[in-house]
């Protein structure tokens, strides 16, 4: 009986965004490509879940005066490989804030052995966008490990996609593969005040997670960017 309580419970909370004033539409993209092993990615789960749940963040999400956020979570890999984790949710309460967290730390993962189609998973994140709730900010959050080396990539994704308001910030968690960085500094950065935050392997997601949410939610630009993503015309 009181598993069946918390799990209706669970659903009345994780339902979907209501219509309701909403000032960031916020989707995090997690890379779960060949290149993670199960280890790393019980680390970024955890990270999210755990980065999602500091105090500073926690006031971020819940105490500003302009109005709620909206956030939801996919799993991203190769050409086909993209799961929802978390769907649109607005997080207008501490209880939904709690639930999205219990829900994310709960979560199994989708695939693996799989390789690294940024591009795909950015104009999936283009299709979540478009059937979630209507915000005044709308930001892609893309964590990874590895440069694209399946599909098109992240320029054709700009060039083809309705993302030309959202703001691509990334998350680079370094590892044996070079050039990680300067590529997501390079192609995947988009939209005015567009940043990276990098994580020295994956035992550092969780601080760098909690950063890049904390600038995110607050709707901070440290630095000017001159974006040369080419827009659709």
């Amino acid at each position: 009986m009181i598993l069946r309580v918390a799990a209706a419970l669970a659903v009345l909370l994780l339902a979907p965004a209501a219509q309701a004033q909403c000032r960031l539409a916020l989707l995090i993209g997690m890379d779960v490509s060949a290149s993670v092993d199960a280890r790393e990615y019980q680390l970024q789960r955890d990270g999210l879940a755990r980065a999602l749940n500091a105090p500073d963040v926690r006031d971020a999400i819940l105490n500003d005066p302009g109005g709620a956020i909206a956030m939801a979570v996919y799993e991203w890999s190769g050409r086909r490989q993209q799961t929802v984790m978390l769907d649109w949710v607005l997080i207008d309460s501490p209880a939904r804030l709690d639930a999205v967290i219990g829900q994310i730390a709960s979560a199994r993962r989708g695939w693996k052995d799989y390789p690294t189609a940024i591009g795909y998973a950015l104009g999936y994140g283009a299709g979540m966008l478009r059937d979630g709730p209507v915000c005044d900010r709308q930001v892609i959050d893309i964590s990874g490990d590895g440069t694209n080396n399946e599909g098109f990539p992240p320029v054709n994704a700009y060039r083809h996609f309705p993302l030309r308001d959202v703001v691509v910030n990334g998350l680079v968690i370094t590892s044996e593969e070079p050039g990680v960085v300067e590529f997501y500094r390079a192609e995947v950065l988009h939209g005015p005040g567009a940043f990276l935050e990098v994580a020295r392997g994956f035992e550092e997601f969780e601080a760098a997670m909690a950063r890049k949410l904390f600038r995110e939610v607050n709707g901070l630009i440290l630095g000017a960017r001159k974006d040369r993503t080419r827009q659709p015309g």
